[in-house]
């Protein structure tokens, strides 16, 4: 049985992609990952500023203990020498990328021009496969609007094309007020692949202690329907790569994610919830319902419930809102 897929032109074993997770921080749970099936490993993101803020410290302490002391500077140790993020990153991508036969993807997140540049640079360097630029953003200010919004994620694709060779996919978050038509224009601006949804992480409030809170919960199946009815639109409409993201707990979410037209399904929650042997579970039920259903390849399901392929499309559309309301049965309520 036939479970490879093509994902922003790598051919992946399965369709089952690692996003970005802190285990990924180690070379021996990437080489894990592979055994148990994954398609492929997104790397734990890539913060610009967490690097930047470390080297502003670092900077700081050099000079306080080198300042008035000429004879200081040849001991106090280059920056080189502390691990500030940027270095085990790409050594992790180095040493993965060595001993693993499957892609390992970077995962940027920038906040400059020259941070997008330098570090997409060396992303690259450290042989990684692809990059994922994940543009977290929030647009809080009321003067600034959609088309500027808009050109702010083109300018950074553009940017990050013309300074590396291998490909490179965008995660993007789904509140853009015409999400078809920016889809095309990041596929027009050289994206070679989306990636549906990215998750905004907002803050919750302590009322006990009138404070923020930023617990992090992991994602749940519950959130896969605003990606599933994207995915299943923009299946055929865009060129380049579509990938999944939110949600994926099981089996059922990958199968779903593909049938609406995804190339891949990402998770990170499953496999934190159940552990890296989880993948291979997932793998054997993708199998086993193929099976039951004579398939035995997934080009020969994927895509086959996206909106190209309905007898109906408006489905996908108001018909299909009210349809949902037309449906719904009122419980029973009780004294």
């Amino acid at each position: 049985m036939n479970l490879q897929t093509k994902y922003l032109g790598l051919e992946l074993k399965s369709p089952i992609v690692v996003s970005a997770n802190p285990l990924s921080e180690k070379v021996d749970n990437i080489l894990a990952m592979e055994e148990a099936g994954a398609g492929a490993v997104v790397m734990f993101s890539l913060f610009e500023e967490q690097i930047r803020r470390e080297e502003a410290a670092y900077e700081y302490i050099y000079q306080q203990s080198t300042y008035g002391s000429a004879e200081a500077q040849d001991y106090f140790p280059d920056i080189s020498d502390f691990h500030v993020g940027i270095d085990d990153y790409l050594r992790i991508i180095q040493e993965s990328s060595r001993q693993a036969r499957i892609p390992i993807i970077g995962s940027l997140n920038g906040i400059s021009r020259s941070g997008w540049i330098d570090y997409a640079k060396q992303i690259e360097a450290a042989g990684a496969s692809a990059l994922e630029i994940n543009i977290y953003y929030i647009p809080a200010n009321p003067q600034m609007d959609g088309v500027e919004v808009e050109e702010r994620y083109l300018d950074i694709v553009e940017l990050v094309k013309e300074v590396i060779q291998i490909p490179v996919a965008i995660k993007l978050n789904p509140y853009f007020s015409a999400l078809a038509n920016m889809a095309q224009k990041l596929d027009n601006a050289g994206a070679d692949g989306l990636v549906l949804f990215n998750r905004f992480y907002e803050p919750d409030f302590d009322i006990e202690t009138m404070s923020l809170s930023h617990a992090l919960e992991l994602s749940s199946p519950s959130e896969i329907r605003l990606p599933l009815l994207w995915l299943a639109i923009l299946h055929g409409r865009v060129g380049c790569s579509l990938a999944a993201s939110t949600g994926v707990s099981s089996s059922k979410e990958v199968i779903k994610y593909l049938l609406a037209g995804a190339d891949c399904a990402m998770t990170a929650s499953a496999i934190l919830k159940h552990g890296i042997p989880f993948i291979k579970h997932m793998i054997d039920e993708i199998k086993t319902w193929m099976a039951a259903r004579n398939f035995d390849s997934v080009d020969q399901w994927k895509g086959k419930m996206s909106q190209k392929h309905m007898k109906d499309p408006t489905l996908y559309e108001r018909a299909n809102y009210i349809k949902v309301l037309e449906e719904y049965s009122v419980p029973t309520l009780t004294k």
